[in-house]
């Protein structure tokens, strides 16, 4: 029986590591996990048990740690590039992927302003990088993931077709929550990675809050549109939104009226909808 190793790679996952730049006055913080991926010659790993190519996966959790010392880690993109290129070039390895997810911290207000060293966590948003790189290509994505939203009304889902299953009742005035992940590409390198994540950060809210929403293709569709609004550097923009339902409870077993007050949360199941959108298209 003829088999064929038909592709493999290999690599470190979920590497912590939390930065404190001390300066004069005031300390600045980045809290980031590190996903190493490599791609090469190193079939013979799999098919004969021969390591003389891989590079041990230790070696690159303390690679992640020595840069970081002797380069920035912001933004994320740029400290993406420098592991990614530091990677593609050892022996063996002809593409290097490399994700990055920040926790967002934000200083917290003491006193009227913010402390210089005290610092809170926005739940689980995370800002993602995701950097590939071979010989002579360089790929950047980058994006905001676990960005959790809600807004009571302004929210809306009917005219949809019923069959014999539909058991779903129009809704002209709904709780609408979702857990926002947003990726984007620009169409060159982009020189101020930060400057255009705050921006697509800052549409995303806006939008959510503002637009009244006729279903989540909808909202997903205005998102879109923000973000490129927004980001002249952005070229193409990719959503998913799950549909965090929040269904109306039946009081009236007990006599009682639910005026859209009283909720049930529920994560599962969720819908999920996705949508990619490119300048120009």
């Amino acid at each position: 029986m003829s088999i064929s190793l038909v592709r493999n790679s290999y690599g470190k996952s979920r590497v912590r590591l939390v930065k404190v730049r001390r300066a004069e006055g005031q300390h600045e913080l980045t809290d980031i996990e590190v996903d190493i991926e490599l791609e090469g010659d190193f079939d013979d790993a799999y098919t004969l048990g021969d390591n003389c190519k891989v590079l041990p996966t230790d070696t690159m959790k303390n690679t992640v740690y020595a840069l970081a010392k002797s380069h920035p880690v912001e933004p994320i993109e740029d400290f993406g590039v420098v592991l990614a290129e530091h990677f593609l070039g050892k022996a063996h390895t002809r593409r290097a992927r490399i994700t990055i997810a920040e926790k967002v911290w934000s200083r917290i207000d003491a006193g009227g302003s913010p402390h210089r060293h005290a610092f809170l966590r926005a739940a689980g948003e995370r800002r993602i990088a995701e950097i590939s790189a071979a010989a002579g290509e360089l790929a950047i994505v980058s994006g905001i993931a676990d960005l959790l939203v809600l807004k009571t009304t302004g929210s809306a889902f009917s005219g949809f077709p019923c069959d014999e299953y539909t058991t779903l009742k129009e809704a002209s005035d709904r709780i609408l929550s979702t857990l926002m992940v947003a990726r984007w590409r620009t169409a060159t390198r982009d020189e101020a990675p930060t400057r255009t994540w705050e921006s697509a950060r800052r549409a995303l809210l806006e939008t959510f809050a503002d637009q009244h929403s006729l279903s989540v293709q909808h909202t997903i569709h205005a998102l879109g549109t923000a973000v490129l609004a927004a980001c002249p550097a952005v070229d193409e923009v990719s959503l998913s939104l799950p549909n965090k339902h929040c269904l109306l409870v039946d009081l009236s077993p007990f006599g009682l009226s639910n005026d859209n007050e009283i909720f049930v949360p529920v994560d599962e199941p969720h819908g999920l909808i996705h949508a990619t959108m490119k300048r120009g298209g």
